[in-house]
């Protein structure tokens, strides 16, 4: 698309710039932006203006009203990233009207090359052909005042004050230097400091552009805002800091007591030399965000990202190699690494088995050359026996531990919540960490590891063996049921909420059983469900437009006449195939609910650390500390100074969403200034496998179905999802369960035959097509397109 609507869920830093996708976030989220439009970087790379983008960009100009006076601003791919603010360096223009739009639009590409653009390019490393422009077109606001506004004080760095400067007029005098402005610094909802200026010069509207103009003489040492206005004004401040979780930087305009957002970014130069977390840069190694990864879907603090590795440790010894890293930080967010997952088996002897781990994983391309481990095959299997020995103990050891576990989990962590909430002292909280907090969770990190090696095989290749005898559409409903045997967690959610619309649970007793599960349930700074009152009638709003049991009851009938076909197939073998999927059910279930568990487990670490920033004092910077530093606070050591990693997480927190696949040395930063980003692989070897052009992934549930494409980002986003529409977005774990009912069909760009989203799709008899790699990149958000299930295939409809 060339010309996009100003909150259009495309416009994002690729094709809108960095100043226009952060225009279109404040526009989404209910924010008093100015009304305007897009002019993508796909009409930038087009060059000139043809007679079609010409009629396609006045045709917006004139949606906005009447020959309507705008400001034409440039927005650079590579603007407003964290750590690079590009302000200032390409142009705007004010006050345009009718055919003078075109030409400016023409100088703010120019202004790409201008010389400022290109040094200041050329001292931050960026190439100049990783860098497009796109404009953004808005409303001009006839300010009577404007400004700037930092959401984090940018002199001494304080985070809890917020400092505004504002003048008369237009915003270009404050923003150029012209006059010194007024400046308030506030605190909370509380003026501390308010210096009064002398503001010679504002800046206003003429026929033709704009110019400075002398302030009246009565109001050059005028407050421009009043002590109640400037608090007004704090509180957008605080929303948008909120929305991107970091501070902001941002410009803002008043006309008639009402205020505007022109522009918002993430504060740079605050003198904190934030930290680096790229495990990539290790070595030469495939990493994968499938799978575990599906499941820790943001960016870590790093008191998250200790406990995840004490959950790798206790859950998944066995799949470690010594002197090699199992998983990895990269840019904040939790990766993988195949290499060792591929260097094992092929020096075992099964690399013809690889099939396995891409149902597991998710799809790599066929035509990737794998970072092989650098180890001889002999080295790598004279460090993997001891492991394969050691595993049997530690799983049988975990099924022993696994019944007694499970019977007790549900009042043992209600126990320990009561138990740290009624801590008073912190080194008694510490104390209790060692003596109940880590056991409990280290004791359902094993079991899940127990219940995650029974039975690995028979879930691949029972799979395999039904989809020969009976072709992907039986099988898959075959394979159904996991629910109808004994609950299956993942649909936990979904049931509960049908049980508590009938009445026949409480919302207590909703939050105990399924509180836990969520959208974030491995990061600790994030609140439960079960802690939100608000997201019960959020849930129970959208399963009002939906029949769960109608959709299970359907998915039974067609599973008991595939089971008919099969006996009428093959006499006789019935019953054994039965007992086969019955145990692949139970297989099913019990991963399900040990990982259940392990999130509920979670919930009691969120717990400990929430009561450690009460009773320490220091809040929510807890979560910017390993466990490991939280407990010698608790234990009287001092508090460290948590800014820099605070800074860092909220740097990381701003980017995209990263490839699924990444191979070797990755820079999220700048990879989130290339317009030509990809979403499904990286390879830092500058071997670029083929852009597919259709969207193709694993058959996730079968079923064939046509409906409008919703791109949703995020799960909080959720309502836009109306019932009957095709749910596309990146990934889903269980906190996304809830939509699943609305929607005709389910696409992802991760994902794999056993991850969440083919297991719930399958159990709903939801159509479902999961590890495009590229659904989000390649379907726009209200296209028309038919999902095959069976195939795996997504096609976009004409008209």
């Amino acid at each position: 698309m060339r010309v996009l609507p100003l909150d259009d869920e495309a416009a994002d830093l690729a094709t809108a710039g960095g100043k226009g996708s952060s225009l279109a976030r404040l526009s989404r989220a209910g924010l008093p932006v100015p009304a305007g439009f897009h002019i993508t970087t796909e009409a930038y790379r087009e060059g000139e203006i043809s007679d079609a983008l010409a009629k396609e960009i006045m045709a917006a100009y004139a949606a906005l009203g009447d020959d309507v006076p705008v400001a034409v601003r440039s927005s650079a791919t590579a603007e407003d990233l964290p750590g690079m603010s590009f302000a200032g360096q390409q142009d705007t223009y004010l006050n345009v009207r009718g055919d003078g739009l075109l030409d400016a639009v023409r100088r703010c590409w120019a202004s790409l090359w201008n010389e400022r653009a290109v040094s200041y390019r050329a001292q931050n490393g960026i190439a100049d052909e990783d860098v497009a422009m796109a404009v953004v077109v808005q409303e001009l606001v006839a300010a009577d005042a404007a400004g700037i506004m930092f959401t984090a004080n940018p002199i001494n760095g304080a985070r809890d004050e917020t400092v505004v400067n504002a003048s008369w007029g237009l915003g270009e005098a404050v923003v150029g230097g012209l006059v010194t402005p007024d400046t308030i610094t506030m605190k909370d909802s509380t003026v501390t400091s308010y210096e009064i200026s002398d503001k010679a010069v504002m800046t206003v509207r003429t026929p033709d552009g704009t110019e400075e103009e002398p302030v009246p003489e009565a109001m050059r040492t005028q407050p421009v805002l009043t002590q109640a206005r400037a608090v007004q004004l704090k509180g957008l401040g605080d929303r948008i800091e909120d929305l991107y979780g970091t501070p902001m930087d941002i410009e803002w305009a008043m006309r008639d007591g009402a205020f505007y957002i022109l522009q918002a970014r993430p504060i740079t130069g605050m003198n904190l030399h934030l930290e680096e977390w790229n495990d990539s840069l290790k070595g030469d190694y495939l990493w994968t965000a499938g799978n575990l990864g599906e499941a820790i879907p943001d960016v870590m603090t790093p008191a998250t990202w200790s406990l995840v590795q004490i959950f790798i440790h206790e859950a998944m010894s066995a799949s470690a190699l010594p002197g090699f890293d199992l998983v990895g930080n990269i840019g904040g967010r939790f990766y993988m690494n195949l290499s060792i997952t591929i260097s094992i088996a092929k020096a075992v002897g099964m690399g013809g088995r690889l099939s396995a781990v891409e149902q597991v994983f998710g799809k790599i391309p066929p035509d990737l050359d794998i970072p092989p481990l650098k180890a001889s095959r002999w080295e790598i299997i004279r460090l993997v026996l001891p492991l394969f020995f050691g595993i049997r103990k530690r799983v049988s050891d975990g099924l022993a531990l696994m019944p007694g576990f499970l019977e007790t989990a549900m009042a043992r962590n209600k126990d320990i919540r009561r138990k740290i909430e009624e801590t008073t002292d912190p080194e008694a909280l510490a104390a209790l960490w060692d003596d109940e907090v880590l056991p409990y969770f280290v004791e359902s990190c094993r079991v899940l590891e127990a219940a995650g090696r029974q039975g690995g095989s028979s879930l691949v290749f029972t799979r395999d063996k039904l989809h020969k005898m009976m072709g992907e559409v039986d099988a898959e409903a075959m394979l159904t049921g996991a629910n109808a045997d004994g609950e299956l967690a993942s649909m936990g959610p979904i049931v509960g909420l049908g049980r508590l619309e009938r009445g026949e649970i409480t919302r207590a007793e909703f939050a105990e059983l399924y509180g836990h599960r969520g959208p974030h349930e491995f990061e600790v700074s994030i609140p439960r469900p079960g802690e939100d009152p608000a997201w019960f009638d959020a849930q129970l709003e959208g399963l009002h437009k939906t029949d769960t049991q109608q959709l299970l009851a359907r998915q039974e009938e067609a599973r008991e006449q595939a089971w008919k076909r099969f006996a009428e197939r093959y006499p006789g073998k019935e019953a054994k195939m039965r007992e086969r999927v019955k145990k692949w059910n139970a297989v099913v279930r019990s991963r399900e609910t040990t990982r259940s568990e392990v999130i509920r487990a979670v919930w009691a670490l969120r717990a400990f650390l929430v009561r450690a920033g009460e009773l320490t004092g220091h809040g929510d910077e807890v979560f910017f500390l390993p466990i490991d530093g939280l407990l010698a606070v608790l234990r009287g050591a001092p508090m460290p100074d948590v800014a820099v990693k605070r800074a860092t997480y909220e740097r990381y927190a701003a980017l995209p969403v990263y490839p699924t696949l990444i191979v070797g040395a990755f820079d999220p930063v700048r990879w989130a200034a290339d317009p030509n980003r990809r979403g499904d692989i990286f390879d830092a070897r500058g071997v670029s496998t083929p852009v597919s052009d259709t969207v193709t992934g694993f058959p996730g549930a079968p079923g064939i179905v046509e409906g409008v494409a919703r791109v949703i980002a995020g799960p909080e986003d959720g309502d836009r999802l109306k019932a009957g529409e095709i749910l596309v977005t990146t990934l889903t774990n269980v906190g996304w369960t809830p939509m699943f009912p609305r929607a005709a069909a389910v696409v992802t760009d991760m994902g794999a035959p056993l991850s969440h989203a083919s297991i719930v799709a399958r159990e709903l008899g939801i159509p479902a097509v999961v590890g495009t790699g590229n659904a989000t990149m390649r379907l726009k958000d209200g296209d028309r397109v038919r999902v095959d299930g069976e195939r795996g295939t997504v096609e976009v409809l004409a008209g």
